[in-house]
């Protein structure tokens, strides 16, 4: 069974730092590209980063290049974000999925993200 379990989110402040992490099971983590997306408030959801099965390619939104990193453990089945110099507009719920989707129409839960003083 297909599952992202994402957390590390939370309450910060501007400036901050939080790291976020996402589980993977079900498919073989290693064969897929993974992709952080985020949705905030009456908004679409959009790609943060992605990273290639090997994670030696790596792209960001422009928004986010020289404040966040993607990383993966492929031996752990684990995504990671590192949000540095966190702003109110990086405010949403994270996800992370595969691409090509391994599951279509399948998202976790999420993880919350508030940046606000």
């Amino acid at each position: 069974q297909v599952q992202f379990v994402e957390s590390g989110g939370g309450l910060v402040q501007p400036g901050g730092s939080l790291r976020l992490s996402c589980a993977a099971s079900g498919f073989t983590f290693s064969n897929y590209v993974m992709i952080w997306y985020r949705q905030a408030p009456g908004k679409e959801r959009e790609l943060v980063a992605s990273i290639i099965a090997s994670g030696g390619s790596i792209t960001y939104a422009d928004y986010v290049k020289g404040r966040f990193t993607i990383s993966r453990d492929n031996g752990k089945k684990t995504l990671y974000l590192q949000m540095n110099s966190l702003k109110p507009e990086d405010t949403a719920v994270y996800y992370c999925n595969t691409y090509p989707r391994v599951l279509r129409d399948y998202w976790g839960q999420g993880t919350q993200v508030t940046v606000s003083s």
